[in-house]
This record gives C-alpha cells, structure tokens and sequence, in this order.
C-alpha cells in the first residue's frame, strides 16, 4: 500500500521533505475521498519515523509496522498523503523547527503556526488536506488550533491507542486531528474514537474568569460573543475561578512531571547519540535531567489537587468554558528570552486539561486584528463525543469563519 513519489506541491513547507510515505486509502469507508497528513511522528511500515530530528532518523530503522491511529483511518477510506513537520521529538509549542524550517501558518503569514504539531496544522489550514493527525502532550493540538483556525481535540488521556509513535510523556501523550469543517472532524471522530455513541448536551457551563484573565484583553473581548451563545446554547453557567491559589502551582507542576517523564523516554537515546538539538530543546532536556526525586513526588500532590478541584467544579454533565491560547500567533523568528513569557502564559492554559486526562477541543470562532483565535471546552473524562457533537451545535448556530 506504501507508494515512494510526491503527491502534492507543498508551497507551506508543512512536509517532511525527506518522507514519501504515501497510504491509499480503502476504496469504501466513512472517510472514503477524504485526504490526510500525519506528523512525524507516527510509524507507516517501510519508512523512517524521523520525529523532527535528522539523528533520530539516521539511528531509526524503517517502522515494521503502521501506527493504530493511521491505519484505522485507511481502513476508514481516507488516503493519506504525506508525514508532516514537527518540533523535535515534539518538544515545542511554537513550531519553528531549526533543522526543517518553520512551516507557513496560512491563516497568519509571517506568524508561527504553533507546534509541535505544526506541519499537520499548516496542511489542513492551507488547504493542503481535509484533515491531519497530531499528537498532544502540553498543548500540541490546542495551540497550533487556536493559531491556524482550525477545530482541534485533544482527548480523553488514553481514549485513542499510542501504539506506533514517538512518545514524550507517557501520562500526558494524546493523539488528537485536525480539520477545517465541523462536519469532517465530527467523521474522523468517530474513526478515531471507535464510537457511535451519542451523549447527552451538557447541562451546565463553568466560564473560567482566571483563564480569561491571563489572555490578552484583545482575545478575551474577541471571544465573548461565542462565550455568550456557549451560555444560550447550555442553559445555565457559573462563572468561577478555577485555580483559587492561582494557576503557578499547575503550571509547575505539569512541567515538572512532563519533563521528567521526558527525559526518561528520551535519555538513552541522547546517551547514545549525543545528537543536535536546537539550544531551546537543549535546555529542556538539561532542565528535566536535574529535577529531583522530591520535586516529582511534590508534583504528584499538586496534580492530585489539580484533579480534585476539577472533579469538583466539573463534574458529569459540566463543561469548562476557557480561551486555547492567551494571544494570537506571534511573529516567526523572535528571541527565545522574548518567547519565554508567552510559553508560560499558553502552559497556563494548556496544564488544565494535560494534568487531569480531561478532553479540550478548541473551536475557530473568532479573530484579533484578522488572526485566529480559539475557545476552548473542556468535558469531563470520556466526554470526547459529547464534545464533538456540541462543537457542531456551536459551529451551527455561531456560523463561524468559512477558512
């Protein structure tokens, strides 16, 4: 099934260059006529998994086998027609990758596409593909949504099976897609959830009043409008804050479990190859190697904390109303001491849902100065197809940008 040419001009620099990995898809299937992209990170038999970094891919061998997530899709019917750029060993948030270029965020030329999974969102923004797989750890998925316009999931910790990828962080690790049309990310839902189940609307709608406090003024007026048909459309909201110690605890501690966990996927491999990362890379895998035992064990309270509290203010029947990303996308090539302040306000927003296994889907409902930003609706666990479905309702109703 595997063919070895190009099968798309790549004006976005969204592809591997170096991958023809190229998968027909079967010829009946609820996907059937649908194209698609998967980042670098996920196996196709007969080719390298190059996972953003030329080391990694020159001490890989070929994948014996498919990823789990790309197959089914085959098997669904959509064709899939290339690998796609990402961070390396998806270790970003941004997309600018200093071994393969930063791909063209279509929505906002000139302007990041958000990583890791940046190749896979620049593919279906710029209308390269109907729809791309990703992968979310620390806001892989959301951020390079909100910054593209694109809906965007990042499920239910465990819903959809790891099997055949580049791992970073085991208990954070997410398999989430990409789309421009509701109506198409609903499909590719169903293939990838392996469910027809309908669940009942939400009930009740939690508006996050910190969250909106750490985006931009800008962004938080933008969104309102498609907050208060979230509110018309759900019936009954509480506007609460979610972090009443503040969100620095959540934060820190996401980042100092996803670091180590890391750093133990990825340390042998490093103790090996001494490869080349870039210094902002470097520096995240310098960070993670020195963080203690007590600082993990202290991380852990914190997260069952995290869990507690959402569990409290969300629970069956609940969903949490929140921007993706605290501003629009920012402008490619800037300082990495300029960048710092920003990565920490997007973690800000991204740790929620990573530390406590909940879905998030970001919806493209509205823009800054003609830039895309998303909402976001966090669900309880398992709630990933009551989202989809609501996201639909919201698509509906708002009719939000055509793309």
């Amino acid at each position: 099934m595997t063919g070895s040419e190009p099968i798309i001009d790549d004006l976005l620099n969204a592809f591997c260059k170096d991958s023809t990995a190229h998968l027909p898809g079967s010829a009946t299937g609820p996907l059937s006529g649908l194209t698609f992209a998967a980042k670098d990170i996920f196996d196709v038999a007969g080719h390298v998994t190059g996972g953003g970094n030329p080391d990694w891919k020159t001490t890989h061998d070929p994948a014996q086998n498919t990823a789990w997530s790309v197959r089914v899709l085959v098997d669904a019917g959509a064709t899939m027609i290339g690998k796609t750029i990402t961070d390396e060993l998806t270790r970003g948030i941004l997309g600018e990758n200093s071994h393969y270029g930063t791909p063209v965020n279509p929505r906002a030329p000139g302007r990041v596409p958000g990583g890791s999974s940046s190749g896979s969102a620049s593919a279906v923004a710029g209308g390269l593909v109907d729809f791309s797989l990703g992968s979310d750890t620390g806001g892989s998925v959301r951020i390079p949504a909100s910054f593209c316009g694109l809906y965007g999931l990042r499920p239910t910790h465990g819903r959809i099976p790891l099997d055949g990828i580049v791992l970073q962080a085991p208990s954070y690790d997410t398999i989430g897609w990409f789309a421009r049309e509701p109506e198409i990310f609903a499909r590719v839902g169903k293939v990838l959830l392996q469910s027809n189940v309908v669940q009942a609307r939400p009930r009740g709608l939690v508006i996050a009043e910190d969250a909106f406090e750490v985006a931009d003024k800008a962004v938080a007026e933008a969104l309102r409008p498609a907050v208060d048909l979230v509110v018309s459309l759900v019936g009954h909201s509480t506007t609460l804050t979610l972090a009443p110690a503040g969100f620095a605890p959540w934060v820190e501690q996401q980042q100092v479990l996803q670091s180590r966990e890391g750093w133990e996927t990825a340390q042998d491999w490093i103790d090996q190859v001494n490869p080349r990362f870039s210094f902002r890379v470097s520096e995240g895998y310098l960070t993670a190697r020195d963080i203690s035992d007590a600082q993990v064990v202290a991380a852990k309270s914190v997260r069952e904390t995290v869990i507690e509290r959402m569990d409290a203010v969300c629970p069956e029947g609940t969903i949490v109303c929140l921007p993706t990303a605290p501003t629009p996308a920012p402008t490619t090539g800037q300082r990495l001491s300029t960048l710092r302040n920003l990565q920490r306000r997007i973690t800000t927003l991204t740790c929620t849902a990573g530390a406590t296994g909940r879905p998030q889907i970001s919806l493209p409902v509205a823009e800054v100065d003609g830039l895309p930003v998303g909402l976001s609706l966090i669900g309880p666990v398992d709630y990933d197809e009551g989202l989809i479905a609501f996201a639909l309702e919201v698509a509906s109703a708002l009719k939000p940008l055509t793309f």
